[in-house]
């Protein structure tokens, strides 16, 4: 006869596959007393008995009986719980808070675009019902208002589950000093009057608004040691986690970072005041033997101000500053997003089709010497973004309802789009000497020549695409 031990052994693991403890607790008492009355003792001896099949099908169907009568429980407090799950991007409302007024204004709320990296790959909260998160910070010092609100918890209904710590994942992101009470918020806005924009004036420039007329805008660069900013940098940063999907925070500390910020100038009650638009940080690479490279590392405009063009005035400011600086080698960025390319791609080319090398006479002789060592020399761009540039001008300058230029330029941009097509041929024919034939089978269907080409042709596609919304965009802004 089974021990006790073994028994309770049992009991246990089909707990832990999910019926409830009671049941367990009786069926086996149950059990137990049917096989006491059967003359099966404590401490029996010997063998297995003559009644053991007897006991497995006892346990089949108890199992069977189990599963009928609780799984419907279990999907019903599945469907319960399930009522406590909140879309983190939907409950955390952010503001940038310039007058009272704004903290009861919904229009004025945005949200993030990810949480992954403060809730998880999902994105979800557990544990509440109606979740708000408030991140509200004011427009100018970014003085934060961190608040949590919701409906009812968790715990409230069902005392054996814990739910998600909502305020720990957000306490690690954001800096101390700030508040939780609104009224307390509400005050500090009376000290944005004497808050002023760090560093260096560089840039100023004008956008108009229909409903409040031009606005003016200031780019100013930072340094590190730039009285008060360290702190404010702190609370800066911590949009990058809802707003750049694989960010991280840098160490200021480092005298090798340059930070360069957008703020806007607006008028309240008679005062001058500033509000933070975005900002870009760059870090500075030594180039051997006594040159520079500066390269973009984050770059973000608060969502408010997003769609005005503040981006790309930030990035032409900044590689101007760059540009009469005569130590710098050329500018570049660090793991690019398709969004900063683009961006990219139209300040570079605003900048270079004013240089004599890429003058419309001479673009359809294709990507020469002259045109990478101009926009290295003059602009600091580097060979690879300079090519991209040529490519979108000599775009422009063609007339592609001719078939013979419109086959020209189609070639032009294939040639250098194909360099990672004719990387494969290399590495085929380099397999074909050592490897047997049934392991070269293996890599033929990477290789064939008929989907490279059509792949290539996809690629041709979408980069003049992507070419002809950055000269609309040029043309418009002419």
């Amino acid at each position: 006869m089974r021990s006790q031990r073994a028994l309770r052994c049992k009991v246990k693991y089909r707990v832990w596959v999910g019926f409830p403890v009671g049941t367990e607790i009786a069926l086996k008492h149950k059990r137990h007393m049917n096989w006491q009355q059967k003359g099966h003792a404590h401490g029996s001896q010997g063998g297995v008995s003559d009644e053991e099949p007897t006991r497995d099908a006892m346990l089949r169907t108890e199992r069977q009986q189990l599963r009928a009568c609780c799984l419907p429980a279990i999907n019903t407090m599945e469907k319960k719980l399930a009522e406590y799950k909140c879309d983190t991007n939907e409950a955390i409302c952010m503001k940038l808070v310039r007058f009272p007024e704004d903290v009861e204004d919904d229009s004025t709320t945005f949200h993030p675009e990810f949480s992954h990296q403060v809730y998880g790959d999902d994105e979800v909260a557990f544990g509440y019902k109606g979740l708000q998160i408030q991140l509200f910070y004011t427009a100018g010092n970014l003085s934060t208002l961190f608040k949590v609100k919701y409906s009812s918890k968790v715990t409230e209904t069902f005392d054996c589950v814990e739910p998600d710590d909502i305020e720990g994942k957000i306490r690690e992101i954001i800096p101390a000093g700030f508040t939780c009470n609104s009224d307390d918020f509400i005050s500090l806005l009376e000290k944005e009057a004497n808050f002023q924009p760090f560093g260096t004036l560089l840039h100023t420039y004008t956008v108009h608004s229909e409903d409040a007329g031009e606005l003016t805008y200031q780019i100013h660069k930072v340094d590190v040691n730039c009285a008060g900013f360290h702190d404010y940098h702190k609370r800066l940063q911590t949009f990058l986690m809802w707003f750049i999907e694989t960010a991280s925070f840098i160490d200021a500390d480092d005298d090798r970072w340059d930070f360069f910020l957008v703020f806007e100038k607006y008028n309240k009650d008679g005062e001058t005041l500033y509000a933070t638009v975005g900002y870009m940080t760059v870090y500075n690479y030594y180039v051997y033997p006594d040159k520079t490279r500066p390269r973009v590392s984050q770059m973000l405009i608060l969502p408010p101000f997003q769609g005005e063009g503040h981006g790309a005035q930030l990035l032409e400011a900044v590689h101007r500053f760059y540009c009469s600086l005569p130590k710098v080698q050329d500018i570049t960025a660090e793991d690019p997003s398709e969004s900063y390319v683009k961006l990219r791609d139209y300040v570079l080319v605003k900048l270079c089709q004013g240089l004599p090398s890429f003058t419309a006479d001479k673009l359809p002789l294709g990507f020469s010497a002259d045109m990478a060592k101009e926009a290295q020399d003059k602009l600091k761009i580097n060979k690879k973004h300079a090519r991209r540039v040529y490519e979108i001008l000599r775009l422009r300058a063609t007339d592609m309802s001719d078939e013979d230029k419109a086959r020209e330029y189609r070639l032009e941009v294939k040639k250098r789009l194909f360099g990672p097509y004719r990387k494969n041929q290399r590495e085929m024919a380099k397999m074909k000497k050592c490897l047997r034939p049934e392991e070269l089978l293996s890599h033929v269907d990477q290789m064939d020549t008929q989907t490279q080409h059509e792949e290539l042709e996809k690629s041709y596609q979408v980069v003049v695409e992507d070419y002809r919304r950055i000269i609309e965009r040029i043309a418009t802004h002419a």
